[in-house]
């Protein structure tokens, strides 16, 4: 039986950050949701149904895969929804389902197991109506329902993580001279990774999982629940606090908080960034400072690209969003709740509120176009030096945006 991760029409509630990628590949916590779906399930080999204004996108990232995006289907089934909080108990009643079910939360397809599905390029609107010729079965189950939930949720996925993943792995490490670890049980640090003089590691309150090749120069503090990806950077007497997920080939520094980084992005010099998500390719100066909580202390609204407007965000902790390619200058300010598009390029003194659209130029009162070949040719730079570059459909994407306003 082929295990399928699907993702359904909800993305809008993922801007900015999935506009450049299915919310199955959100990161929270230690993974992103299709592995550690992937892993509960013990099957390496799933495939991926995902958006139709990313397939052809995401079918040239996994081009060495075959029928690995929305794949051709002809064998046994099991398709399961990217967006459900995935525990031993939502595993549990997914492995129990009985042959041409599926299973339903409210209006939620959470998951479908068939054998009467035949599809050259399965997509969520077949997996949606063969429902109509299976057996519904109604289970209680949680789901991610919007960007914000998974920094407020943070922390507490990187504990879990750390105890489903890595608490019982092997994991023996020696730190230099000088280097502080509290509750070192509580700690991984991976093969290849340097931590110099100075740094205090503290698990105490929570985990600390340093991946492979990190580095992390003298006098940082890293307070747990917290992870950082493989090839990252902490620069000098940063202050990385509980809840921070830092993805692979990051340079962070400064003062951070309950902060994802999904990858390739750099915030690597003073200045402070809480209860953000931040995407990929993403530079932000140095002293630029954003705010995740108002002097009245009310819920923070932000925008929806859903509801084409502000709603409650229902927490009182919210930084900002940020989308890929977009760069922020030094000695920015950013307030609460507030959500740039992929591909913006923001300086100035303006306080930069509430919503910006992709490929705005300039300083926030006075924002313009940005020109899309200066885009193209500063994001091609930018993935050189990671020994990268943008690909022909890469840049079909980003111009489809530019041109239309919206991938969709």
């Amino acid at each position: 039986m082929d295990l399928i991760i699907f993702n359904d029409n909800s993305y809008r509630n993922f801007f900015p950050i999935a506009v450049t990628r299915p919310v199955s590949d959100i990161r929270v916590g230690i993974l992103k949701l299709r592995q550690r779906t992937a892993a509960f399930f013990e099957e390496e080999n799933y495939k991926l149904v995902v958006p139709e204004y990313l397939k052809n996108l995401w079918k040239d990232r996994f081009k060495t895969k075959e029928n690995f995006i929305n794949p051709e289907v002809k064998n046994d089934i099991l398709c399961i929804n990217s967006r459900i909080k995935v525990t031993e108990e939502s595993v549990k009643k997914i492995k129990e389902m009985p042959q041409n079910t599926f299973l339903t939360c409210g209006k939620e397809i959470a998951a479908v197991k068939t054998n009467k599905i035949e599809s050259s390029e399965l997509d969520f609107e077949t997996i949606k109506n063969i429902t109509d010729k299976l057996t519904g079965i109604e289970i209680k189950a949680k789901f991610w329902n919007y960007i914000w939930d998974f920094v407020n949720e943070n922390a507490k996925m990187i504990e879990e993580d750390f105890k489903d993943f890595f608490y019982e792995g092997e994991n023996f490490y020696e730190t230099e001279q000088g280097v502080t670890v509290l509750n070192p049980y509580n700690v991984w640090i991976g093969e290849g990774t340097q931590i110099l003089p100075g740094t205090v590691i503290d698990a105490s309150e929570g985990p600390a999982v340093i991946d492979e090749n990190v580095k992390i120069m003298p006098n940082s503090v890293i307070t747990g629940p917290v992870y950082i990806g493989k090839n990252s950077i902490v620069k000098a007497a940063s202050k990385i606090y509980e809840g921070t997920s830092v993805g692979p080939v990051c340079k962070v520094g400064g003062e951070i908080e309950n902060t994802i980084f999904q990858a390739y992005s750099n915030k690597q010099h003073d200045g402070f960034l809480g209860h953000s998500f931040i995407g990929e390719w993403v530079n932000i100066g140095a002293d630029t400072n954003n705010s995740d909580l108002k002097n009245n202390y009310k819920n923070v609204k932000v925008y929806s690209h859903a509801h084409k407007d502000k709603i409650d965000s229902g927490t009182k902790f919210l930084g900002c969003f940020i989308g890929d390619h977009a760069k922020i200058g030094i000695n920015c300010s950013l307030n609460t709740g507030c959500v740039i598009d992929p591909g913006c390029n923001l300086y100035g003194k303006d306080l930069i509120s509430d919503y910006v659209k992709s490929f705005s130029w300039g300083q926030f009162n006075n924002l313009e176009r940005y020109k899309f070949d200066k885009f193209a040719e500063t994001a091609d730079a930018v993935k050189k030096r990671r020994n990268s570059s943008i690909s022909d459909v890469e840049y079909d994407f980003y111009d489809k945006i530019f041109r239309n306003g919206s991938v969709i």
